[in-house]
C-alpha cells in the first residue's frame, strides 16, 4: 500500500503522556488499604482497649475475624456503589458522608452476624465501640488523601488511564479535549487522527479512510498503545462497519465512545447509565489477566530450559566455531506481537547470513547448509537460542512462528488473515508446527494451512493449551521431520 503523507490536520501525536501509576490499578490499591485499615483498626482499637481496661489483650483471634469480615464487607458495598471507580477518585467533592453511611451498614451487618452466630459474648462494648471509631477515622483519612493523591498525580502526568490511540471525527474529537478522557473513561491519549470528508486528488472516502486507519494502528504500534479508540456519530454504521474490518489486522481492543446525541441523552439526570458508557467494537485476543499468566509461564519455561541446556548450547556455540567462519548466533528481524519486528537469535547453520528484502529458503540438500548446522536443523537446536527471545518479552515459548520480514509482505499480500497471526506474541513453537507443518513452504495452500492452525490456537488459548504444544512439539522434534 503507498501511504500518503497527512497533514497535521488529520493526525496528531504522540501526546506527552508519561508511564507512571495506572488510575485502573491505584482503584485496587485504595481498596486494599481500605481493607488494610480496617483490619489493623480491629487489632488496634480492640486490643489496646482490652489491654488498657484488662491488661490483656482479649480474644485477639475473635477481633482479627471480626476484622476480615469487616474489612470485605465494606470493600464489597464500596465497589458496588462505585466508590473506587475512576470518577469518584477524580471527584472534587467529599466522600466523608458516603464512608459514614458505608461503614455504618457495615458496622450493623457485623452485629447481626455476631447475633446470628451467638459469638457476642466474645466482644466487649468498649473494643467494639473504638475498633469502630478508629476504623471510620482511618478510612476517612485515607478516602482523602486518595483523592488529593490521584488529582495531584493526574495533573501532573504521573498518573494516567490506559493508554489510547483515537480515531474520529472533528467535533467529537473536539469534545474529549483536556482531562475529560481521562476522567470520563479512564484514557490518557498518546495520540489522535482524525476522520474527515475530505479525500486527496484521485482517492474515495473509502481509501482516505482506510489510509487513516492504517497510521492510526501504526501510531498505537509505535507508542505503545493499550488500546483504539472510536470518537464518530452512532449513525454512520456504514463507515462504523468498514472502520470496523480494518482494524481487525490489530490486535488491540476497539471500543467506541458515546457520540455528541448519546452523551446528551446520558447527561439526564432520570438515566440510570452512567456518563462513561462505551461499546466494545473488538476484544483483545488474551484478558489482561491471561497475558499474565501466559508470561508468567513463558519465563518460567525460558529460565528454566536455559539452566538445564546451557551445557549443550556451549558445546553447540564451539562445535559452530570450529566448523565454519562467522558468528554463533544467527540474527534476522521478524514481525512479533502487533506487527512490531525484532531480532530473532538462532544458532548460525547456514554460510550465509540474509536479512533481506529477498530471502532465500531452505531447501533439501541446500549447499549453503554447514555440516554442523545440518544437525543443529534436524534436531531443532538451532531454535534454542529464542529462549532469550522469550525472556527479552519478544517471543512467547508457545505461538504462531515467526517469520521473515520478506515472507511476512509475501504471504500478506496473498492471505487475507495472515496479519491476524500477529494478535498473540510469536512462539518457538506452536499448534500448526505439532501437527507437521515446519520446514519449507512450495505452495500458499501450506502457508494457508498454517495461517488457520495458528487462528484456531489464537482463538481456543489456554495454559493446558500451551502445556499441551510443548509436549506435543518434544514428540515432533524427535521425529525430525520436514527440517533440513
Amino acid at each position: 500500500m503507498q501511504h500518503t503523507r497527512f497533514p497535521a490536520t488529520f493526525v496528531r501525536g504522540p501526546s506527552a503522556v508519561k508511564r507512571g501509576i495506572s488510575v485502573s490499578g491505584f482503584r485496587y490499591v485504595s481498596a486494599a488499604i481500605d481493607a488494610f485499615l480496617i483490619l489493623l483498626a480491629s487489632l488496634v482499637g480492640g486490643a489496646g482497649y482490652q489491654l488498657a481496661v484488662n491488661s490483656s489483650f482479649g480474644n485477639v483471634s475473635a477481633l482479627l475475624g471480626a476484622g476480615l469480615i469487616g474489612a470485605l464487607l465494606y470493600v464489597l458495598i464500596a465497589h458496588s456503589i462505585g466508590f473506587y471507580s475512576l470518577s469518584s477518585l477524580l471527584a472534587r467533592k467529599s466522600d466523608l458522608r458516603s464512608v459514614v453511611v458505608v461503614w455504618s451498614v457495615v458496622g450493623l451487618l457485623l452485629s447481626l452476624l455476631a447475633f446470628l452466630f451467638k459469638v457476642g459474648a466474645d466482644f466487649s462494648r468498649g473494643s467494639i465501640i473504638c475498633f469502630s471509631l478508629l476504623a471510620l477515622v482511618l478510612i476517612s483519612l485515607w478516602r482523602v488523601n486518595a483523592k488529593w493523591i490521584v488529582a495531584r498525580a493526574s495533573a501532573s502526568g504521573k498518573m494516567g488511564g490506559r493508554r489510547v490511540v483515537l480515531l474520529g471525527q472533528a467535533d467529537e474529537l473536539l469534545a474529549l479535549e483536556g482531562p475529560k478522557l481521562l476522567r470520563s473513561y479512564g484514557f490518557s491519549e498518546v495520540g489522535r487522527v482524525q476522520l474527515d470528508d475530505h479525500q486527496t486528488p484521485n482517492m474515495t472516502i473509502a481509501d482516505f479512510d482506510e489510509q487513516l486507519v492504517e497510521a492510526a494502528m501504526a501510531m498505537a504500534r509505535d507508542h505503545d498503545a493499550e488500546e483504539i479508540v472510536l470518537a464518530l456519530p452512532w449513525r454512520e454504521t456504514a463507515r462504523l462497519d468498514f472502520i470496523r474490518s480494518r482494524l481487525r489486522s490489530s490486535p488491540l481492543p476497539v471500543q467506541l465512545l458515546p457520540d455528541s446525541s448519546i452523551r446528551a441523552l446520558l447527561q439526564n439526570p432520570a438515566n440510570t447509565l452512567k456518563h462513561s458508557l462505551t461499546v466494545e467494537m473488538q476484544r483483545g485476543p488474551l484478558l489482561r489477566i491471561e497475558q499474565f499468566f501466559k508470561r508468567m509461564l513463558d519465563i518460567f519455561g525460558a529460565t528454566l530450559a536455559l539452566i538445564v541446556l546451557s551445557p549443550l548450547m556451549a558445546i553447540v556455540a564451539l562445535a559452530i566455531k570450529l566448523d565454519s567462519p562467522g558468528p554463533v548466533l544467527f540474527r534476522q528481524r521478524r514481525t512479533g506481537f502487533n506487527s512490531k519486528q525484532f531480532a530473532i537469535f538462532k544458532f548460525r547453520t547456514m554460510s550465509v547470513m540474509e536479512d533481506g528484502p529477498v530471502i532465500q529458503q531452505a531447501q533439501p540438500r541446500d549447499a549453503r547448509v554447514t555440516r554442523v548446522g545440518a544437525l543443529l536443523r534436524r534436531s531443532s537446536i538451532d531454535e534454542l537460542p529464542q529462549l532469550f527471545n522469550v525472556l527479552a518479552g519478544n517471543m512467547s515459548c508457545v505461538g504462531p512462528r515467526p517469520h521473515a520480514v520478506a515472507h511476512d509482505h509475501q504471504y500478506g499480500d496473498l492471505l487475507s488473515e495472515y496479519a491476524l497471526r500477529h494478535h498473540v506474541k510469536p512462539g518457538i513453537t506452536g499448534w500448526a508446527q505439532v501437527h507437521g507443518y515446519r520446514g519449507q513452504i512450495l505452495q500458499v495452500e501450506q502457508m494457508k494451512t498454517r495461517v488457520e492452525y495458528d487462528l484456531w490456537y489464537i482463538n481456543n488459548w489456554s495454559l493446558f493449551l500451551d502445556l499441551k504444544i510443548a509436549v506435543l512439539t518434544c514428540l515432533e522434534v524427535m521425529r525430525r521431520r520436514n527440517a533440513f
